[in-house]
Protein backbone atom coordinates (compact mmCIF):
# COMPACT_ATOMS: atom_id res chain seq x y z
CA UNK A 1 0.00 0.00 0.00
CA UNK A 2 1.41 3.49 -0.38
CA UNK A 3 2.20 5.16 2.21
CA UNK A 4 -0.07 7.61 4.27
CA UNK A 5 0.15 11.19 4.95
CA UNK A 6 -0.05 10.36 8.76
CA UNK A 7 1.44 7.07 9.03
CA UNK A 8 2.95 6.34 12.38
CA UNK A 9 0.45 8.87 14.18
CA UNK A 10 -1.78 7.60 17.23
CA UNK A 11 -4.76 9.11 17.87
CA UNK A 12 -7.00 7.91 20.86
CA UNK A 13 -10.58 8.58 20.38
CA UNK A 14 -12.33 8.93 23.56
CA UNK A 15 -14.98 11.12 21.82
CA UNK A 16 -18.92 9.80 21.04
CA UNK A 17 -21.78 10.69 18.86
CA UNK A 18 -20.93 12.88 15.74
CA UNK A 19 -18.51 15.60 15.84
CA UNK A 20 -15.60 13.45 17.55
CA UNK A 21 -15.70 10.17 15.78
CA UNK A 22 -15.71 12.26 12.84
CA UNK A 23 -13.41 13.78 12.81
CA UNK A 24 -10.98 11.06 14.39
CA UNK A 25 -12.37 8.66 11.33
CA UNK A 26 -10.69 11.93 9.06
CA UNK A 27 -7.69 11.52 11.08
CA UNK A 28 -7.62 7.73 10.34
CA UNK A 29 -8.50 8.21 6.70
CA UNK A 30 -5.28 9.99 6.21
CA UNK A 31 -3.80 6.98 7.90
CA UNK A 32 -3.40 7.37 11.74
CA UNK A 33 -3.59 4.46 13.84
CA UNK A 34 -6.97 5.20 15.73
CA UNK A 35 -8.01 3.53 19.23
CA UNK A 36 -11.42 4.24 19.92
CA UNK A 37 -12.56 3.53 23.52
CA UNK A 38 -16.10 3.05 24.57
CA UNK A 39 -18.05 1.45 27.56
CA UNK A 40 -18.43 -2.26 28.13
CA UNK A 41 -21.56 -3.06 27.26
CA UNK A 42 -23.17 -0.52 24.99
CA UNK A 43 -20.23 1.31 23.50
CA UNK A 44 -21.09 4.43 21.82
CA UNK A 45 -24.37 5.71 22.26
CA UNK A 46 -24.78 6.01 18.06
CA UNK A 47 -24.46 2.04 17.94
CA UNK A 48 -28.44 1.88 19.19
CA UNK A 49 -29.81 4.86 17.15
CA UNK A 50 -31.44 2.78 14.31
CA UNK A 51 -32.89 1.76 12.14
CA UNK A 52 -31.47 2.08 9.47
CA UNK A 53 -28.65 -0.45 10.32
CA UNK A 54 -25.88 -2.76 8.12
CA UNK A 55 -25.75 -5.90 9.52
CA UNK A 56 -25.74 -5.38 13.28
CA UNK A 57 -24.76 -2.27 13.24
CA UNK A 58 -26.44 1.79 12.83
CA UNK A 59 -26.03 3.19 9.77
CA UNK A 60 -25.67 6.59 11.52
CA UNK A 61 -22.76 4.94 13.68
CA UNK A 62 -21.47 3.46 10.44
CA UNK A 63 -20.80 6.88 8.95
CA UNK A 64 -18.01 7.98 11.36
CA UNK A 65 -15.99 5.39 12.39
CA UNK A 66 -14.36 3.52 9.62
CA UNK A 67 -10.12 3.53 10.23
CA UNK A 68 -10.56 2.60 13.89
CA UNK A 69 -9.71 -0.05 16.51
CA UNK A 70 -12.56 -0.69 18.93
CA UNK A 71 -11.62 -1.23 22.86
CA UNK A 72 -13.56 -1.43 25.34
CA UNK A 73 -12.47 0.16 28.99
CA UNK A 74 -14.92 1.12 31.78
CA UNK A 75 -12.86 4.55 32.81
CA UNK A 76 -15.38 4.46 35.97
CA UNK A 77 -12.89 1.79 37.65
CA UNK A 78 -9.47 2.87 38.70
CA UNK A 79 -7.81 0.09 36.34
CA UNK A 80 -9.80 1.32 33.27
CA UNK A 81 -8.39 5.24 33.92
CA UNK A 82 -4.86 3.94 33.97
CA UNK A 83 -5.41 1.86 31.37
CA UNK A 84 -6.13 5.15 29.37
CA UNK A 85 -3.62 6.94 30.83
CA UNK A 86 -1.04 4.67 28.89
CA UNK A 87 -2.30 4.90 26.00
CA UNK A 88 -2.89 8.49 25.89
CA UNK A 89 0.82 8.42 27.28
CA UNK A 90 1.84 6.84 24.18
CA UNK A 91 -0.37 8.72 21.82
CA UNK A 92 0.40 11.65 19.46
CA UNK A 93 -3.48 13.31 19.27
CA UNK A 94 -6.29 12.72 21.92
CA UNK A 95 -9.78 13.61 21.27
CA UNK A 96 -12.52 14.09 23.74
CA UNK A 97 -15.89 15.30 23.80
CA UNK A 98 -16.99 15.17 27.89
CA UNK A 99 -18.57 17.44 29.69
CA UNK A 100 -16.54 20.67 31.10
CA UNK A 101 -14.48 18.95 33.80
CA UNK A 102 -15.87 16.04 33.01
CA UNK A 103 -12.24 14.36 31.93
CA UNK A 104 -10.21 16.25 34.51
CA UNK A 105 -12.35 14.50 37.34
CA UNK A 106 -11.27 11.10 35.50
CA UNK A 107 -7.30 12.72 35.86
CA UNK A 108 -8.08 12.60 32.00
CA UNK A 109 -7.35 16.13 31.51
CA UNK A 110 -5.11 17.95 29.18
CA UNK A 111 -3.31 19.35 32.20
CA UNK A 112 -2.95 15.81 33.54
CA UNK A 113 -1.67 14.23 30.41
CA UNK A 114 0.51 16.64 29.73
CA UNK A 115 2.67 15.95 32.43
CA UNK A 116 2.91 12.82 31.39
CA UNK A 117 2.81 13.00 27.42
CA UNK A 118 4.06 17.04 26.89
CA UNK A 119 3.93 16.25 23.10
CA UNK A 120 0.31 15.49 23.40
CA UNK A 121 -2.46 17.23 21.10
CA UNK A 122 -5.44 17.09 23.22
CA UNK A 123 -8.64 18.08 21.13
CA UNK A 124 -11.69 18.87 23.32
CA UNK A 125 -14.93 19.54 21.65
CA UNK A 126 -17.81 20.40 23.39
CA UNK A 127 -20.82 22.65 22.71
CA UNK A 128 -19.82 25.89 24.03
CA UNK A 129 -16.41 25.56 24.80
CA UNK A 130 -14.40 25.90 27.65
CA UNK A 131 -14.57 29.85 28.29
CA UNK A 132 -17.70 31.69 28.46
CA UNK A 133 -20.70 31.72 31.02
CA UNK A 134 -22.46 29.07 29.17
CA UNK A 135 -19.33 26.45 28.65
CA UNK A 136 -20.74 24.04 31.11
CA UNK A 137 -24.06 23.66 29.23
CA UNK A 138 -24.76 20.71 26.78
CA UNK A 139 -24.69 21.78 23.26
CA UNK A 140 -26.77 19.12 21.05
CA UNK A 141 -26.90 20.03 16.82
CA UNK A 142 -30.49 20.98 17.09
CA UNK A 143 -29.60 23.56 19.52
CA UNK A 144 -26.32 24.94 17.93
CA UNK A 145 -28.28 25.44 14.66
CA UNK A 146 -30.93 27.38 16.37
CA UNK A 147 -28.55 29.66 18.62
CA UNK A 148 -25.73 30.08 16.13
CA UNK A 149 -27.90 31.79 13.62
CA UNK A 150 -27.93 29.17 10.68
CA UNK A 151 -31.52 28.38 11.14
CA UNK A 152 -32.54 31.88 11.04
CA UNK A 153 -31.65 32.31 7.46
CA UNK A 154 -32.73 28.45 6.35
CA UNK A 155 -36.76 28.17 4.73
CA UNK A 156 -38.90 29.96 2.72
CA UNK A 157 -39.25 33.73 2.61
CA UNK A 158 -42.65 34.12 4.81
CA UNK A 159 -41.98 30.19 6.49
CA UNK A 160 -40.83 29.19 9.86
CA UNK A 161 -36.97 29.12 10.64
CA UNK A 162 -35.47 25.49 9.17
CA UNK A 163 -32.74 23.12 10.30
CA UNK A 164 -30.38 21.93 7.86
CA UNK A 165 -30.96 18.41 6.47
CA UNK A 166 -27.83 17.34 8.30
CA UNK A 167 -26.17 17.67 11.46
CA UNK A 168 -24.22 20.92 9.88
CA UNK A 169 -22.84 21.81 13.30
CA UNK A 170 -21.49 18.77 14.04
CA UNK A 171 -19.79 17.89 10.64
CA UNK A 172 -18.72 21.74 10.82
CA UNK A 173 -16.95 21.18 14.45
CA UNK A 174 -15.84 17.83 13.18
CA UNK A 175 -14.00 19.62 10.62
CA UNK A 176 -12.58 22.50 11.88
CA UNK A 177 -11.03 19.99 14.84
CA UNK A 178 -8.83 18.42 12.11
CA UNK A 179 -7.72 21.85 10.70
CA UNK A 180 -6.60 22.23 14.56
CA UNK A 181 -5.18 18.73 14.87
CA UNK A 182 -3.35 18.99 11.38
CA UNK A 183 -1.67 22.31 12.18
CA UNK A 184 -1.11 20.98 15.85
CA UNK A 185 0.77 18.28 14.51
CA UNK A 186 2.77 20.38 12.24
CA UNK A 187 3.29 22.99 14.97
CA UNK A 188 4.87 20.23 16.93
CA UNK A 189 7.47 19.25 14.27
CA UNK A 190 9.18 22.71 15.17
CA UNK A 191 8.59 22.71 18.36
CA UNK A 192 8.36 19.62 20.12
CA UNK A 193 5.33 20.25 22.33
CA UNK A 194 1.88 19.54 21.98
CA UNK A 195 -1.21 21.71 23.18
CA UNK A 196 -4.93 22.08 24.03
CA UNK A 197 -7.27 22.40 20.96
CA UNK A 198 -10.91 24.11 22.31
CA UNK A 199 -13.08 23.07 20.03
CA UNK A 200 -16.75 24.58 20.25
CA UNK A 201 -20.01 23.57 18.40
CA UNK A 202 -21.35 27.14 18.24
CA UNK A 203 -18.17 28.70 17.63
CA UNK A 204 -17.80 26.83 14.47
CA UNK A 205 -21.92 27.35 13.70
CA UNK A 206 -20.84 31.16 13.93
CA UNK A 207 -18.07 30.42 11.71
CA UNK A 208 -19.96 28.42 9.01
CA UNK A 209 -22.02 31.65 8.41
CA UNK A 210 -19.60 33.04 6.30
CA UNK A 211 -20.12 35.32 3.78
CA UNK A 212 -24.39 36.07 5.33
CA UNK A 213 -22.51 36.91 8.74
CA UNK A 214 -20.19 38.96 6.90
CA UNK A 215 -23.26 40.94 4.85
CA UNK A 216 -24.82 41.24 8.52
CA UNK A 217 -21.63 42.93 10.11
CA UNK A 218 -21.04 45.23 7.33
CA UNK A 219 -24.42 46.35 6.77
CA UNK A 220 -25.70 46.06 10.75
CA UNK A 221 -29.08 44.88 8.26
CA UNK A 222 -30.47 41.32 9.76
CA UNK A 223 -30.79 38.56 6.99
CA UNK A 224 -33.65 37.34 6.38
CA UNK A 225 -34.79 33.51 4.88
CA UNK A 226 -34.60 33.49 0.55
CA UNK A 227 -35.67 29.66 0.77
CA UNK A 228 -33.83 28.44 -2.26
CA UNK A 229 -33.13 32.04 -3.52
CA UNK A 230 -30.20 34.05 -3.30
CA UNK A 231 -30.45 37.08 -1.60
CA UNK A 232 -27.86 38.87 -4.02
CA UNK A 233 -28.12 37.08 -7.20
CA UNK A 234 -30.76 36.31 -9.30
CA UNK A 235 -31.86 34.15 -10.67
CA UNK A 236 -30.22 31.79 -8.49
CA UNK A 237 -32.66 29.35 -7.22
CA UNK A 238 -34.70 26.19 -7.91
CA UNK A 239 -37.04 26.15 -10.43
CA UNK A 240 -39.53 23.00 -10.72
CA UNK A 241 -39.74 21.81 -14.38
CA UNK A 242 -42.61 19.41 -16.43
CA UNK A 243 -40.80 16.00 -13.77
CA UNK A 244 -39.32 17.22 -10.95
CA UNK A 245 -36.89 20.44 -10.24
CA UNK A 246 -33.68 21.16 -10.81
CA UNK A 247 -31.50 24.77 -10.19
CA UNK A 248 -30.47 27.70 -11.96
CA UNK A 249 -27.29 29.44 -10.88
CA UNK A 250 -26.69 32.41 -12.97
CA UNK A 251 -23.60 33.89 -12.20
CA UNK A 252 -22.78 37.09 -14.24
CA UNK A 253 -24.33 38.67 -17.19
CA UNK A 254 -22.76 36.64 -19.84
CA UNK A 255 -24.56 33.93 -18.68
CA UNK A 256 -28.34 34.93 -18.47
CA UNK A 257 -27.63 36.10 -21.99
CA UNK A 258 -26.93 32.81 -22.59
CA UNK A 259 -29.35 31.11 -21.19
CA UNK A 260 -32.42 33.41 -22.54
CA UNK A 261 -30.90 32.70 -25.87
CA UNK A 262 -30.69 28.89 -25.69
CA UNK A 263 -34.45 28.76 -23.84
CA UNK A 264 -35.50 30.57 -26.21
CA UNK A 265 -36.58 33.53 -23.80
CA UNK A 266 -35.06 36.23 -26.14
CA UNK A 267 -37.54 38.71 -24.94
CA UNK A 268 -36.41 38.56 -21.13
CA UNK A 269 -32.56 38.99 -22.04
CA UNK A 270 -33.23 42.45 -24.07
CA UNK A 271 -35.75 43.72 -21.03
CA UNK A 272 -34.10 46.52 -19.26
CA UNK A 273 -35.32 45.76 -15.72
CA UNK A 274 -33.35 42.45 -16.23
CA UNK A 275 -30.19 43.36 -18.23
CA UNK A 276 -27.83 43.43 -15.09
CA UNK A 277 -27.55 41.49 -11.69
CA UNK A 278 -28.54 44.50 -9.65
CA UNK A 279 -31.56 45.39 -11.89
CA UNK A 280 -32.52 41.90 -12.18
CA UNK A 281 -31.97 41.58 -8.13
CA UNK A 282 -34.28 44.64 -7.54
CA UNK A 283 -37.12 43.41 -10.04
CA UNK A 284 -36.91 39.84 -8.62
CA UNK A 285 -40.84 39.95 -7.93
CA UNK A 286 -41.15 40.83 -11.92
CA UNK A 287 -38.84 38.11 -13.54
CA UNK A 288 -39.38 34.96 -11.04
CA UNK A 289 -42.94 34.11 -12.31
CA UNK A 290 -41.68 34.69 -15.97
CA UNK A 291 -39.24 31.93 -15.27
CA UNK A 292 -41.57 29.69 -13.31
CA UNK A 293 -43.75 29.57 -16.25
CA UNK A 294 -41.00 29.13 -18.47
CA UNK A 295 -39.18 26.08 -17.11
CA UNK A 296 -42.55 24.02 -16.94
CA UNK A 297 -42.20 23.93 -20.26
CA UNK A 298 -39.30 20.96 -20.35
CA UNK A 299 -38.35 18.32 -18.48
CA UNK A 300 -34.78 18.35 -16.24
CA UNK A 301 -33.08 16.73 -18.82
CA UNK A 302 -33.95 18.78 -21.99
CA UNK A 303 -33.01 21.63 -19.66
CA UNK A 304 -29.81 20.07 -18.35
CA UNK A 305 -28.99 19.67 -22.26
CA UNK A 306 -30.22 22.92 -23.15
CA UNK A 307 -28.20 24.56 -20.86
CA UNK A 308 -25.21 22.00 -21.22
CA UNK A 309 -24.68 23.19 -24.70
CA UNK A 310 -25.08 26.98 -23.58
CA UNK A 311 -23.03 26.34 -21.37
CA UNK A 312 -25.21 27.29 -18.45
CA UNK A 313 -24.77 26.56 -15.20
CA UNK A 314 -27.85 24.26 -13.77
CA UNK A 315 -27.87 21.55 -12.10
CA UNK A 316 -30.60 18.25 -10.75
CA UNK A 317 -31.79 18.35 -6.76
CA UNK A 318 -30.52 14.75 -6.76
CA UNK A 319 -32.11 12.45 -4.15
CA UNK A 320 -29.92 10.43 -2.56
CA UNK A 321 -30.34 7.48 -4.49
CA UNK A 322 -29.83 9.44 -7.53
CA UNK A 323 -26.80 10.76 -6.10
CA UNK A 324 -24.82 7.77 -4.94
CA UNK A 325 -25.60 6.37 -8.92
CA UNK A 326 -24.14 9.48 -10.18
CA UNK A 327 -21.06 8.65 -12.51
CA UNK A 328 -19.08 11.43 -11.33
CA UNK A 329 -19.91 10.21 -7.49
CA UNK A 330 -18.54 7.07 -8.45
CA UNK A 331 -15.42 8.12 -10.50
CA UNK A 332 -14.66 10.31 -7.71
CA UNK A 333 -14.75 7.09 -5.27
CA UNK A 334 -17.14 8.75 -2.98
CA UNK A 335 -18.76 5.45 -2.99
CA UNK A 336 -16.50 3.05 -1.26
CA UNK A 337 -17.71 -0.76 -0.13
CA UNK A 338 -15.89 -2.53 2.42
CA UNK A 339 -16.39 -6.14 4.23
CA UNK A 340 -17.77 -6.24 7.53
CA UNK A 341 -18.47 -8.89 9.93
CA UNK A 342 -21.76 -8.83 9.82
CA UNK A 343 -22.65 -8.22 6.37
CA UNK A 344 -21.13 -9.75 2.98
CA UNK A 345 -20.57 -5.48 1.66
CA UNK A 346 -20.89 -2.57 3.57
CA UNK A 347 -21.69 0.53 1.11
CA UNK A 348 -19.51 3.95 2.68
CA UNK A 349 -19.79 7.49 1.71
CA UNK A 350 -15.58 7.98 0.48
CA UNK A 351 -13.31 10.68 1.58
CA UNK A 352 -13.24 13.77 -0.25
CA UNK A 353 -9.57 13.85 0.72
CA UNK A 354 -7.30 13.48 -2.63
CA UNK A 355 -3.67 13.58 -2.13
CA UNK A 356 -1.91 12.32 -5.03
CA UNK A 357 1.27 10.77 -3.47
CA UNK A 358 -0.19 9.92 0.08
CA UNK A 359 -4.06 8.87 -0.81
CA UNK A 360 -6.25 8.31 1.97
CA UNK A 361 -7.07 4.45 2.29
CA UNK A 362 -9.84 2.20 3.60
CA UNK A 363 -8.03 0.22 6.01
CA UNK A 364 -10.63 -0.74 8.21
CA UNK A 365 -14.17 -1.36 8.42
CA UNK A 366 -16.29 0.07 11.27
CA UNK A 367 -15.46 -2.22 14.05
CA UNK A 368 -17.64 -3.97 16.29
CA UNK A 369 -17.50 -2.97 20.35
CA UNK A 370 -14.45 -4.24 21.69
CA UNK A 371 -13.70 -5.94 18.64
CA UNK A 372 -10.01 -5.08 19.32
CA UNK A 373 -9.70 -4.93 23.00
CA UNK A 374 -7.18 -8.00 23.77
CA UNK A 375 -5.54 -6.86 20.39
CA UNK A 376 -4.92 -3.69 21.77
CA UNK A 377 -4.27 -4.94 25.37
CA UNK A 378 -1.13 -7.16 24.64
CA UNK A 379 -0.12 -6.14 21.41
CA UNK A 380 0.08 -2.26 22.44
CA UNK A 381 0.08 -2.89 26.32
CA UNK A 382 1.66 -5.67 26.97
CA UNK A 383 -1.06 -7.62 28.57
CA UNK A 384 -0.91 -11.56 29.17
CA UNK A 385 -4.11 -13.86 28.84
CA UNK A 386 -4.43 -13.87 32.16
CA UNK A 387 -4.25 -10.19 32.96
CA UNK A 388 -6.77 -9.76 29.86
CA UNK A 389 -9.29 -12.12 31.88
CA UNK A 390 -9.06 -10.89 34.66
CA UNK A 391 -9.47 -7.28 33.63
CA UNK A 392 -12.45 -8.93 31.71
CA UNK A 393 -13.86 -10.69 34.72
CA UNK A 394 -14.17 -7.68 37.24
CA UNK A 395 -16.02 -5.47 34.40
CA UNK A 396 -12.38 -2.94 33.37
CA UNK A 397 -13.07 -4.24 29.76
Amino acid sequence: MAPSALDGVKVLDLSRHLAGPYCAMMLGDLGAEVIKVERPGTGDETRQWQPPFAGSESAYYLCCNRNKKSLTLNLKSEQGVEIARTLAENSDVLIENFRIGGASELGLGYDDLKQVNPRLIYCSISGFGHTGPDRELPGYDLMIQARGGIMSITGERDGTPTKIGVAVADVATALFACNATLAALFVRERTGKGQHLDTALLDSQIALLANVGSNYLCSGEVPQRWGNAHSGIVPYQAFKAADDYLVLAIGNDGQWQRFCKAAGAECLGTDERFATNSLRVANRDALIPCLENLFLGRTVAEWLQLCGDADVPVGPVNSLDAVFADPQTLARGMLVEMPHPTSDTMRLAGSPLNLSETPVQMRLSPPLLGEHTDEILADVLGFDETTIANLRQIGTV
